[in-house]
């Protein structure tokens, strides 16, 4: 029978190894993939797997380097670089015949050697593993297990390969060859072996099997799903009022009710359908293109557990696609194992509707881990099948088709589904501590390079109303990889911000139009996210503090903050304190100076690190940005997510050098060197503390056709003032604030805005040429400075709101008029009988 996915042989796709890493026995074989990686194969009958699995799709990671083979009657030793490997044959893969170890030092005192059938226990009391992710948060209240990862603090970990399936040139899946089985007792390991280089386990991983692809860049905006059965045009009008009040959405998700539910009960229930409900949706095309026209893309839920019944569209197609009666009325079971029942329910079910003009589907389904090829997962396959599937040509409006990048929207299988992203995490539950471990589960992925999380943001189901509740979530909604706002069935639950209290909506608000504008800035993360090399190639855009930090124990201990881009973000989860108004967090800053962009406060960290309390009031959380950060928004919130802006607004972190390179393409499947364009941005500061020259360069270089014809710039530069600015195209000015061919640029003093960037210095460039980016541009400041917001009105701003005796505020008050500060001043408070979480908020600033 041939592949629905491929017209390719049926044979196993090769994956061999290089011949000379190979160190074979009658019932073992090692291969040295590198020096700190290494298979491990146990077959009783000495038959190994050189074909490609579902896990593994390369085993030729390039020259393993040097290595030591040390063989005796009953003894193999392997010696890299990095690793020592010991096996007694006649002990067979057990704890006394097998182990690894670290040749190195490694972060757990405990040392780095691995046994034969360690296994990791999420409870343990001194953390080895890293941990990883799990296959899904529903009905989750608070924590859940997590599976292990690839980082570990002892250096080593292994990930087991021996229940895999392997895959066929044509992308279909079959069982492994007789002997190499799991049930044939075979074992098939994987020993990684990297200390701290996470980043290098990480990249090593996605050699083995497979990067993490490039998502659609319109999956970077806002997303609107709700359980709820819309109409048609009450769809439209509610993305209108979206538009409308200022609030961009990029992807419309179409819960179950698209389709009919209301069905005959002797064939089931109605969570299964592919046919339109053309009493919500009469014209579903036109439905479609009007989303389209507005610029988003558009997924459709579907639960395929029940199969094709005869109340569908598409069932006397599939029926005779597969030689049955028709008039018989009978079910056409769900068999995804089965080659041509996949081929008609791709051809006669999804095609027409993506012809119609859904993007892609959400793949709302995970029920049991059993189909009719043992060890096969159904949701593995269905994530495989569409992710391939959706990579097909399609109509294209025109009279052509054309290609696309190739999606999925479904809940994690296992290690190797961070090949197709996104993931759904589920129904979780609303409450608090939902909220609270979604931070540490969404960077804690990436140790198993998951880096596409899209949780429901707000909550799922259950738990009750809090307007706080809903605003704190919005906000880490904004710095997730995916930004999906989702409710339950309930007149009462939805996320729209205008359904939520006065303060709660603001700050609703204002995440979602950051989130729009931060779309630049995580796209090149995305693209580095899927690059196998250069910066940041392979590393993710959100991701754990330890991944960059790897020596710094406080990395460790705040799994509740993470990185995003290059951005230290710290989600505020628990309720505001009723005396302050406050939150607070304990949080931990790399060593370096940091710039929260809500506020402009300025941090320092010396060696080490530093731990710290942090207090912000509802509507804002905390972004710090290192000194020298140049961060690229959208600066139009009417453009679409999908399209690469004509209006772009670069944050300028002040306090040192820096640099970022912003990465565009062309939205082809894989764009090439031909189809991405690469703007430069540098931040050249004064070296000492008085104000002195700065300067910013920008341009363009590689595919500049995949920019727009004019870019409208603006700078704004963070907690900073300056004297004066000069915009000069072309070459470069050198020391000479003067240069030819410069021309004065405004510079305006624009206050915070309250939620999302404090006060800043904005210099309008107007509208630039792509010819003039290609060319270059410098902006030179003179009498250029950090100015960081006045400490006194921040304290101010902590005490007037706080529900204290206005006495005490008083004496407190004073105390700063009289010149106190620092630990003076928190004495000297602390004596006044304020409050700990007044004199943690006041800390924090003085």
């Amino acid at each position: 029978m041939t592949s629905p996915l491929s017209s390719a042989s049926s044979r196993p796709r090769p994956a061999p190894a290089r011949p000379e890493a190979l160190v074979t026995g009658a019932t073992y074989r090692f291969t040295v993939l590198t020096s700190r990686l290494i298979r491990m194969e146990h077959s009783p009958t000495g038959a190994f797997t050189d074909a490609a699995t579902q896990l593994v799709v390369s085993r030729d990671l390039g020259d393993p380097g040097a290595f030591r083979v040390i063989e005796g009657a009953d003894r193999v030793e392997i010696i890299t670089e990095h690793l020592h490997l010991t096996h007694v044959p006649s002990l067979g893969f057990t704890r006394s015949g097998l182990n690894v170890r670290l040749r190195s030092a490694t972060a757990s005192p405990h040392g780095g050697t691995w046994y034969h059938g360690d296994v990791w226990d999420p409870q343990e009391s001194f953390p080895s593993n890293l941990g990883g992710t799990a296959r899904t948060l529903d009905e989750v209240d608070g924590r859940v297990e997590l599976g292990p990862g690839l980082l570990s603090l002892t250096g080593i970990s292994v990930l087991d390969d021996s229940a895999s399936l392997v895959v066929t040139e044509d992308e279909w899946i079959e069982p492994r060859p007789q002997g190499s089985r799991l049930q044939d007792g075979a074992q098939d390991l994987y020993a990684f072996g990297y200390a701290q280089d996470y980043r290098g386990a990480l990249a090593d991983f996605f050699r083995l099997t497979g990067p993490s692809p490039l998502i659609p860049r319109a999956l970077l905006g806002n997303w609107w799903s709700r359980y709820h059965p819309y109409s048609a045009q009450e769809y439209l009008d509610l993305m209108d009022r979206f538009a409308a009040q200022g609030l961009p959405v990029s992807v419309a998700v179409i819960d179950m009710d698209w389709h009919l539910v209301d069905i005959d009960p002797a064939i089931g229930t109605g969570w299964t359908g592919y046919t339109w409900n053309r009493e919500l949706f009469p014209d579903p095309p036109a439905f479609l293109a009007a989303l389209h026209q507005r610029g988003m893309l558009t997924s459709l839920n579907v639960h395929p557990a029940q199969g094709i019944r005869r109340h569908e569209e598409a069932y006397e197609a599939v029926c005779r696609d597969l030689g049955l009666d028709a008039s018989l009325g009978q079910d056409v079971p769900f068999d995804i194992t089965d080659r041509d029942f996949v081929a008609a329910y791709l051809r006669r079910v999804h095609h027409p509707l993506e012809d119609e003009g859904v993007d892609f589907w959400w793949l709302d389904w995970q029920q049991g881990g059993t189909t009719t090829m043992p060890g096969l997962d159904p949701l593995w396959m269905l994530n495989h099948i569409h992710y391939l599937d959706s990579a097909r040509p399609r109509p294209d409006g025109a009279g052509g088709t054309r290609r696309r990048r190739p999606l999925t929207f479904s809940r994690f299988a296992d290690a190797s589904s961070h090949r197709t992203p996104v993931g759904f995490s589920g129904d979780t539950i609303t409450t608090w501590d939902s909220l609270r471990f979604q931070p540490e589960f969404t960077a804690t992925a990436a140790n198993i390079g998951y880096y596409w999380w899209s949780h429901d943001i707000g909550g799922h189901m259950f738990g009750q109303r809090d307007d706080d509740m809903a605003a704190r979530w919005s906000q880490l909604g904004c710095f997730s990889p995916i930004n999906r706002m989702h409710s339950t069935l309930s007149v009462f639950n939805s996320k729209e911000p205008w359904r939520y209290g006065r303060d709660a909506r603001a700050t609703m608000e204002a995440h979602l139009r950051l989130r729009h504008r931060l779309v630049p800035y995580l796209y090149t993360w995305a693209r580095r996210s899927a690059a196998t090399q250069g910066p940041g190639a392979g590393l993710g855009p959100v991701r754990p503090l330890y991944h960059d930090h790897p020596g710094q124990e406080g990395a460790y201990a705040h799994r509740g903050s993470f990185i995003f881009g290059e951005l230290v973000v710290v989600p505020f989860t628990s309720p505001l304190d009723p005396t302050t108004g406050l939150g607070s967090e304990r949080a931990w800053l790399p060593e370096g100076t940091w710039f929260d962009l809500p506020t402009g406060r300025r941090y320092t960290a010396g060696r080490g690190g530093r731990t710290l309390i942090l207090s912000r009031p509802l509507e804002r959380l905390a972004a710090l940005a290192p000194a020298g950060s140049l961060i690229p928004l959208a600066g139009d919130i009417t453009e679409a997510a999908a399209d690469n802006p004509r209006s772009l607004d670069i944050v300028i972190v002040p306090g040192a050098d820096g640099s970022f390179t912003l990465e565009e393409d062309d939205a082809s499947p894989s764009p090439g060197p031909q189809g991405v364009a690469r703007t430069s941005m540098s931040l050249s500061w004064p070296r000492d503390a008085e104000p002195g020259r700065a300067v910013v360069r920008i341009a363009c270089e590689g595919a500049s056709q995949v920019v727009p014809d004019e870019r409208r710039l603006v700078l704004r530069l963070l907690a900073t003032g300056a004297d004066s600015a000069r915009l000069r195209i072309g070459g470069d000015g050198g020391e000479d604030p003067g240069a030819s061919g410069a021309r004065e640029a405004p510079l305006r003093q624009v206050e915070a805005d309250g939620f999302t960037l404090g006060a800043h210095t904005e210099v309008d460039l107007g509208v630039v040429s792509r010819q003039d980016l290609v060319a270059g541009i410098e902006v030179e400041f003179l009498g250029a400075a950090a100015r960081p917001a006045d400490w006194r009105q921040e304290v101010f701003a902590i005490l007037e709101p706080a529900r204290l005796p206005y006495l005490a505020k008083d004496q407190a008050w004073a105390a700063i008029d009289r010149g106190l500060s620092g630990t003076a001043l928190l004495a000297e408070m602390e004596s006044l009988g304020l409050p700990p979480e007044v004199l943690s908020a006041v800390a924090e600033v003085v």
